[in-house]
């Protein structure tokens, strides 16, 4: 497509070139959401990525953050694609249809993430996905060890916080109050088991804030999906894009939101045992993370929905959010230096 005059006035801020054509890929989830991505080429054949956002979590300085963790990354090793500055030497807030936009240029790469490296075969992609695993959770520890703490902005992740104003709660509490609302219009015949669930949740996670803060912090890039991995042309795992998520975040947060399964965990936590040395309060810790995200999850709200009127669907579903609050699941075992 051709570039139109709005484009090129944004361009012009950050590149010397005139694109001959761009391609614009809109990624916006509503008008209080914009987001937008041009990948502009040159008559010479270069190419420039140009971003804009209009929400309540990009804005210059956090884009700065993202900026800098991206170099982190960088230093470890990891192919990210660098961000940057205006000729001014800032992330300007610009006009762009409608909207006020914070933008920033990225460099462009031809590397493919797992995602689309099997456009229509979900199952050839989560395959190569969970191939990456362990290169993904090696260089998440690293970063980890790193305790870096240049900022106080929190990830997308965060917990006992809100990522950004328009949040009312942090995410986990926000499903967890959903599934309380939804608990509470089953039969009577549930009631005595939702509250039990209500209150064990609610009691593990009073505990864990009190020692929440005191646990080991860095910056991650906080968006592991198969859309956001980057692989070379022998689908190996090279690095990562796409940190607007990113933040300052407690590593076992991070390690439990991104992982589905208690066998998934288990092995994310071996494998960053290699690299990261976890601490006694880690370990003290890691079964009250678990009970507090997991059990009440929107897929658990999911799926009571989806059982509806089967007694014995809904009952089940109700075990297993019990069982995730009380079995004694020994982490600690997986989290021990490896020698």
């Amino acid at each position: 497509m051709k570039p139109d005059e709005d484009f090129l006035s944004v361009f012009s801020l950050f590149f010397d070139e005139t694109p001959v054509s761009v391609r614009t890929i809109d990624t916006s989830r509503d008008d209080a959401d914009f987001r937008i991505t041009f990948i502009a080429e040159t008559d010479t054949g270069a190419r420039y990525v140009l971003k804009l956002a209009d929400n309540d979590f990009t804005f210059p300085e956090k884009i700065a953050v993202w900026q800098r963790t991206v170099e982190e990354y960088r230093k470890l090793g990891y192919f990210c694609p660098e961000i940057y500055r205006d000729k001014s030497g800032g992330f300007p807030v610009v006009a762009f249809r409608g909207h006020r936009c914070a933008a920033y240029a990225e460099e462009y790469t031809a590397l493919r993430c797992a995602e689309d490296r099997f456009s229509e075969d979900f199952g050839r992609n989560t395959a190569l996905y969970d191939s990456c695993k362990r290169d993904i959770w090696r260089m998440t520890a690293r970063v980890a060890a790193l305790h870096l703490d240049y900022t106080d902005y929190p990830s997308a992740y965060c917990l006992f916080e809100t990522f950004c104003p328009s949040d009312k709660t942090d995410e986990v509490l926000e499903n967890a109050l959903n599934w309380k609302e939804y608990a509470d219009t089953l039969p009577a015949e549930f009631a005595e088991q939702t509250g039990r669930i209500w209150q064990l949740w609610t009691e593990n996670r009073a505990t864990l804030e009190i020692v929440y803060g005191n646990l080991p912090t860095s910056v991650f890039q906080a968006d592991l999906n198969a859309s956001n991995i980057l692989l070379d042309s022998g689908n190996r795992f090279v690095g990562v894009y796409d940190f607007n998520l990113c933040g300052r975040d407690v590593f076992l947060n991070y390690l439990i939101r991104e992982n589905v399964s208690v066998s998934g965990i288990c092995e994310a936590l071996r494998i960053a045992a290699e690299s990261y040395r976890f601490s006694e309060l880690e370990k003290d810790t890691v079964l009250m993370l678990y009970r507090c995200l997991k059990p009440l999850w929107y897929t658990e709200v999911q799926a009571l929905k989806e059982a509806g009127d089967d007694r014995a669907a809904v009952r089940a579903v109700l075990d297993r959010s019990e069982h995730a609050l009380t079995a004694p699941i020994d982490f600690r075992k997986y989290m021990e230096p490896v020698v």
